[in-house]
């Protein structure tokens, strides 16, 4: 799983959205996506690229890979394929238990 507080998003700040969040669940062997949730201001208007890579049987890497615009919250989907994936450069890997 990817989650990502809305707070490391510079259009977040902006436009003081910072209490959302974006999760996405990628299958451990293959890292397909199969589900995401998206809450915080206008996320109705975000949920259509996960609902597009669903359909394509995406995976995290596919959307880590993939341009998003910046500075924009839907990056905070690429976001959560990044931390995935590992290569999340905006915040903090998470603690290990």
């Amino acid at each position: 799983m990817g989650k990502v507080p809305w707070l490391v998003s510079g259009r977040a700040q902006s436009v003081n959205a910072t209490n959302g969040v974006t999760k996405a669940l990628f299958d451990a062997e293959t890292g397909t996506l199969i589900g995401a949730g998206i809450c915080g201001e206008n996320a109705g208007e975000l949920i259509h690229e996960a609902a597009a890579v669903l359909e394509l049987g995406g995976r995290a890497k596919d959307i880590a890979h993939t341009v998003h615009a910046h500075p924009t919250l839907a990056e905070t989907f690429a976001f959560a394929a990044e931390v995935v994936e590992g290569s999340m450069t905006d915040m903090l890997p998470a603690r290990k238990k």
